[in-house]
């Protein structure tokens, strides 16, 4: 089972090249966020004719995020637990029906700047959220897999230019430390299991060239708990798909799983 997380920057203008990826790559569960327009706006039938089923959670103009799938979903759940006033479209979570049920989640953590300020008190509220449900989905002792753009640039060796990045909201002790809570309860990066060396990037800025300069952060996550560990059978990035046409200014994380 290959599941890949892709923050794709809006769904309508990316249609083109998210399709043109699902057709080469094929993966199984896609990851995700980003798509910008409410339920209703998603080109579904685009995405069907591909053989995927569609599940989203979106919202006008802002974050949304989605889960596509060749296999069967059950249990949608949409919307992070821990607070009922979050109006914000940042999770998702469904099972996948393969060989193994596996419990996947698409989500889009905030990005906090910036800080200090309201908005980076709500990043680390909404990780102190996500560690909450992780150790709910522990309890179950089944596979899962959390993945989307965390927003947290864990080390700083996931930065071309880490010092560019000590004040950002991204980097901040804070930020890597509420991320580390939750890695703490025992999951594991799926893309570092397999590939622990520097210089593997994520995202690059549509700014100062910084896909031509590699100068890329490693944001983009798929945390693992253990019994779905324990089925990593690969890990990579599509890398390639940043110096396509229109692209996103991310580009899809994946792994693979005997499931």
């Amino acid at each position: 089972m290959k599941i890949a997380t892709f923050n794709i920057n809006g769904i309508k203008a990316r249609l083109e090249a998210v399709s043109t990826w699902l057709g080469e790559e094929r993966p199984d569960v896609a990851l995700l966020q980003e798509i910008k327009t409410v339920d209703e706006g998603f080109p579904r039938e685009a995405i069907e004719d591909l053989g995927y089923r569609v599940e989203t959670h979106g919202q006008k103009g802002f974050n949304g995020v989605a889960i596509l799938s060749r296999l069967p979903l059950e249990d949608v759940v949409r919307g992070l637990p821990g607070d009922e006033g979050d109006e914000q479209a940042r999770w998702i979570e469904a099972t996948v029906i393969g060989l193994k049920a596996v419990r996947v989640v698409a989500l889009y953590a905030p990005n906090g700047n910036p800080a200090p300020g309201p908005k980076y008190d709500y990043k680390l509220a909404w990780l102190a959220r996500a560690r909450e449900r992780a150790a709910e989905l522990l309890l179950q002792e089944e596979p899962f897999v959390l993945g989307g753009d965390w927003n947290v640039i864990e080390q700083d060796t996931d930065a071309a230019r880490p010092e560019a990045w000590r004040e950002d909201a991204l980097a901040l002790p804070d930020t890597r430390a509420a991320y580390r809570r939750l890695i703490n309860l025992g999951l594991t990066n799926g893309l570092r299991a397999r590939h622990p060396e520097p210089g593997l990037y994520s995202f690059w800025d549509f700014q100062a060239w910084a896909w031509e300069k590699n100068n890329g952060i490693l944001i983009d996550h798929l945390l693992l708990a253990p019994q779905a560990a324990d089925l990593l059978i690969g890990a990579g990035i599509d890398k390639d798909m940043r110096g396509r046409t229109k692209p996103s200014d991310h580009v899809p994380v994946w792994v693979e799983l005997d499931a």
